[in-house]
């Protein structure tokens, strides 16, 4: 592993290396940032049956924008790609810091939505075309790096912002970083970097069953009543089946075979998708820490940002694995997250509780955060490997896909869970104490399927892209 790092840190990588990071510090600490002060927005402008949707539609935007990315990239080159991303991102938070009710700030985070998506597609289609195939763990760790600093500044900055009441001061902070970012790209980006080859039509109708299968689970879950959610449910199921058919005919927004379930690719969507809506559970970790542990709003953020400093220590450890060892993490981190969700059912119900059941809930977040850390690296690094090379771009952007897809989905479910289990009705304490024992003990599920996918991955054919 130490090679590996070396060899990406030194001479023309390391301005390379600053590239694909750069894309991605914009994206973390927007998320850890409105994580904390959301419960803050809620308190001054109402919404909190909307809680869910500031991340939904933040990630359905950024799907859209991720999907785009490769096109844009062919048509306008990497510089003007990235300003146009740039622009935006800083747009959508300024919309948010204006915002006089949750309607005009969901808009405002739709907007920021699609410039972080596509900031976040190219930061992986850039670690494929700039950087060669034995360096694409090491360098896809890095972007967990980068993520897990995030969660350090995130927190920290959204905490004070929240902690005096002055959150709409955190959506300017993050409008005046967007100049940093661009100023590295001016700077770092290689000289006449050539643009991926031409990709056709935008696939729009796969775009817009993508979608609208998330917005159609999203509505569901806005009601307390069944039947409501039920069909939600069922129009995604549809919206989702009509999109992979599709997929499998015809492609467009993913690699050749990644909806075919007998492909190896699609094995390894499956158990990306599933293992990135585990996650999700934590954008309601600070609303339920402050709600039932009686934390303020710095604490309850970096205590939740826990999962994703977890994230970083597991993909750092095990982004140098090869062969049998790397096997041993995929396998691995699927059971470590169960093991996480399962702490979190436990002890986050319990109100009031003592120091040391946060300090249980701090490891159980810790220990989701690692196991998906462990095997990230190699997922990814065989997303690129199983495609084709003629649809290098396409495999890239996919991965932002697949993580917008999970989050967008997992948010939506993590909503229709916490809504029918009481979060609004009855409110309150108890509705919050119902509310997080159902959310994370639903959410086991997610892990544990994406296990049973995983089994499968040595049976089939290593890529020889992949180390």
């Amino acid at each position: 592993m130490a090679v590996s790092w070396v060899q990406l840190l030194r001479g023309g990588n390391a301005a390379r290396s600053a590239v694909v990071g750069g894309s991605m510090v914009l994206h973390a600490l927007n998320t850890f940032i409105v994580a904390t002060i959301l419960p803050s927005v809620v308190r001054e402008i109402g919404g909190l049956r909307y809680f869910a949707w500031s991340t939904v539609l933040y990630v359905v935007a950024s799907l859209l924008g991720g999907a785009t990315a490769a096109r844009l990239l062919q048509r306008l080159g990497a510089r003007r790609t990235y300003r146009c991303a740039l622009g935006g991102f800083a747009a959508g938070s300024i919309a948010c810091a204006l915002a006089p009710v949750m309607p005009a700030l969901l808009a405002g985070r739709f907007v920021q939505g699609l410039g972080a998506g596509t900031l976040s597609a190219l930061c992986f289609m850039m670690v494929r075309m700039l950087f060669p195939a034995p360096l694409w763990p090491p360098a896809l760790a890095l972007v967990s790096v980068v993520w897990g600093g995030a969660t350090l500044l995130g927190p920290a900055v959204g905490g004070v912002f929240a902690q005096y009441a002055s959150w709409r001061a955190a959506f300017w902070t993050m409008a005046a970083v967007t100049p940093l970012l661009l100023l590295l790209v001016e700077r770092a980006l290689p000289p006449g970097l050539a643009r991926p080859r031409p990709t056709g039509a935008p696939p729009v109708l796969n775009l817009l069953l993508l979608a609208g299968s998330v917005l159609a689970v999203s509505a569901g879950s806005m009601t307390g009543a069944a039947g409501w959610n039920a069909l939600g449910v069922a129009v995604a199921v549809a919206g989702l089946v009509i999109f992979a058919r599709r997929e499998a005919a015809e492609g467009g927004v993913l690699p050749t075979g990644a909806t075919r379930p007998a492909a190896p690719l699609a094995t390894v969507y499956a158990a990306m998708l599933l293992m990135i809506a585990a996650t999700t559970p934590e954008i309601f970790v600070p609303y339920f820490l402050q709600a039932l542990h009686g934390l303020v709003p710095v604490h309850a953020g970096y205590l939740s940002a826990l999962m994703s400093a977890g994230w970083t220590l597991g993909s750092v450890s095990s982004s140098g694995a090869g062969g049998a060892r790397a096997r041993a993490a995929i396998t691995a981190g699927p059971v470590a997250m169960a093991s996480g969700l399962a702490g979190l059912a436990l002890l986050m119900p319990q109100a009031a509780a003592p120091l040391i059941a946060l300090a249980g809930i701090a490891a159980a977040l810790l220990t989701l955060g690692f196991g998906i850390g462990l095997a990230w690296p190699h997922l990814a690094a065989r997303v690129f490997g199983f495609g084709a090379e003629s649809e290098r771009e396409v495999a890239g952007a996919s991965i932002t896909l697949v993580v917008m897809v999970g989050s967008a989905f997992g948010a939506a479910f993590g909503g229709m869970v916490t809504n029918l289990a009481g979060l609004t009705v009855p409110g309150g304490t108890a509705g919050a104490t119902s509310a997080a024992s159902w959310l994370f003990s639903v959410f086991i599920l997610a892990p544990t399927l994406a296990a049973l996918a995983i089994r499968r991955l040595p049976t089939v054919v290593r890529p020889a892209a992949v180390p």
